[in-house]
This record gives structure tokens, sequence and C-alpha cells, in this order.
């Protein structure tokens, strides 16, 4: 590992030298690159013989971070894509003789629809948007985003009616997810032990987004049931005080029986301002918890060391945020739609 590590800290600098060297008028010599077309087997380069894969470049999440980019182009060309597509579905219809793009899309596509009262009030519930900050200035701004919305589903739906009998071929390549080794570990687990899914969720119980993302994976669990292994993994971030109590609290929930951490687990991501000892209890409490095993467990820090353990895991895979969700060991980054988990689940079922 050690290796490892330092081969990718001295390729980090040599593309820092590269960009210095480049910009250097004065610089007489430069690396001797030979540039081949890669073979697909994972090697980027060989040097004195000694191969350099894709792993040695990019270890843990590393990888997801290419993935990132590499979708930002994907995106940017399949928007470019929708584009084109919508404008020649324009032109085909006779209806658009004479007519400018803009004047067809207002007669046929998006129309003169304005948003409702109603259509309003649920986008600021939806985003969760403080009352006292509403204004009729952030109202008119709401309006405007609630219409674009509108607009755009019209045109979708537009798409969808002229494409439903002609299909459009596309020879644009997603990228694949990276698969990132990670173990599902000695932890607690939900479902059944040979369920063709596993997902690890790396999480810190006083974190909004992480609890966003619990939510998503209840849902996914009720959705799949019979199909998910499941454990959670904690890595609370240094700025959350009760990170690593509530973490260990959730270990000691276990030790009454396997139902009680997930309802513990829940409980809390509901609950993110009451994670103190005190409140712990309280909330232990309120899902049938012996209090007094259970506080004493709290108070002794039994299971700090797992925990611990948990977070060196997610060192080791260069996590830097959560949530973190790895399901078949591809990563979610962050409080995604339940759409991007069902897009890899349904994949990976196919896969069997």
């Amino acid at each position: 590992m050690q290796k490892k590590r330092m081969v990718i800290s001295l390729v980090a600098v040599i593309a820092v030298l590269g960009i210095m060297i480049a910009c250097n008028k004065d610089a007489v010599s430069k690396i001797n690159f030979i540039f081949k077309p890669n073979q697909g087997d994972g090697v980027v380069a060989v040097v004195g013989g000694e191969k350099i894969t894709e792993d040695d470049l990019f270890a843990g999440v590393e990888k997801a971070t290419i993935f990132q980019k590499q979708m930002e182009v994907y995106e940017m060309r399949m928007n470019k894509l929708r584009s084109v597509l919508l404008e020649k579905l324009m032109n085909a219809d006779p209806r658009k003789k004479g007519m400018s793009n803009d004047e067809y899309m207002k007669k046929f596509v998006t129309g003169k629809s304005e948003p409702k009262k109603a259509d309003i009030d649920k986008f600021i519930k939806e985003r969760n948007i403080p009352k006292e900050r509403i204004n009729e200035q952030i109202r008119e701004r709401i309006k405007m985003a609630v219409k674009r919305e509108m607009a755009m589903k019209s045109i979708e739906n537009f798409m969808a009616i002229r494409t439903k009998n002609k299909p459009v071929t596309v020879f644009l390549e997603k990228p694949p997810r990276p698969i990132v080794n990670v173990a599902l570990g000695e932890g607690p687990i939900y479902g059944p032990k040979d369920a063709p899914i596993t997902i690890i969720e790396y999480t810190d119980f006083q974190c909004p987004y992480c609890a966003k993302a619990h939510d998503i994976v209840n849902e996914v669990k009720d959705k799949y049931k019979g199909k998910i292994k499941m454990t959670l993994k904690h890595y609370p971030l240094p700025f959350h005080k009760e990170g690593k109590v509530a973490a260990n609290a959730s270990f000691c929930a276990d030790e009454q029986g396997s139902k009680y951490i997930w309802k513990l687990n829940d409980i809390m991501f509901k609950n993110q301002n009451k994670l103190k000892s005190d409140d712990l209890v309280e909330l232990a409490k309120k899902i049938g918890l012996d209090t007094e095993k259970f506080s004493s467990c709290l108070k002794s820090n039994k299971y700090m060391a797992k925990v611990e353990k948990d977070m060196a895991e997610g060192q080791k895979l260069k996590l830097n945020s959560v949530p973190a969700i790895f399901i078949n060991g591809k990563l979610i980054n962050g409080a995604q739609p339940f759409d991007v988990f069902a897009e890899i689940i349904n994949e990976e079922l196919k896969r069997r």
C-alpha cells in the first residue's frame, strides 16, 4: 500500500512539473512519452518493463471523480442531441411552415399556461423554503422557475410522443460507473445474506444530506425487499460534535436485538438536533429499548473502537464527504434521487 501511495504521489508531482515545463519558454527538454492506442487491459503506461495501471493512478472514490467528469461531458453531448432532435421534430411538422421556432414552441409545445398558486406552494414545500424568506420578489422568482419546469416537461412530452413509434438510435456511449472494492464488514446487516444487491452506506447522523440519503435508502429497501442486504458504516465529520456519540449509540441499540438498530438509526436521522447523550436515551426509550442498559453502554463508549474502524476504512477509501453509498461497489455520492439508485440496482439485477 505504501508503494502504491508513493507511485500516486509521484505521478501527481510529475503532472505538475509537466505544466511548469510547458509554460517555461527556457525549457530545453521534456519527458520522453511515446503514445500508443489503449489496449483495454487497464494499463496506462509502461516504464522500464513495469506496468502502471489505472488503479495506480486513482484509488477508492477517486475513480468516482473521473466518472463525474466523464458524465458531465456525456450530459453536455446528450443535451445538445436533444436540442438538435427537438428542432428536427418541429421542422418535420407541416404546421410549422413559415413559423419561427419560438412561434411554433409557444403555439404547439409549451402553450400559454401560467403556474397556479398551488404549483408555487408545492415548489416551496418540496424545497423546504422557510416561510419567513418568502416575499413578493422571491415568489415571483419561484413563479418563473416553476414556469420553466412546466415548459421543460411540455417539451419532453412533445418529443416523447413524436418518437414513440420512431425511436431515436443513439451511438453516444454512457461512461460506466467505476467499481470500488468496499468490504461489507462485520457490522449489523439488514436483509438476507444471499441477496444479490449489497448496499454499504457511509454516513454521519448529524449531516442533513445524510438524512435525506437515508430516507431514499429506506425507499429502496421497501421497493426491492428480499433483493437487498445493507449495512451502515460511520464516518462522522470532525465538525459534528455528536457524530461519534450517535454512532456509538447505534451499536448500543444492536445489543438489544437487530431490529432496534434500524429503528434508532431512523429516529436519530429525524432528530439531528437531539443527539447529546441524554437526548439519545430519550430516543431509545421511544423505540422500546431498555434505557438502563442502553445508557450504561453509551457512557462507557463501548463501541467507539468500531466507529474508529469504520472511519479508518473510509479514509482508506479516500472519502472526503458523506453520504457515500456503494451499490455492489458502485458509488452514489451525495443525496441523489431514488431513480439513480433504481437505475444501478436494475442494471445489477439484469446481470444476475
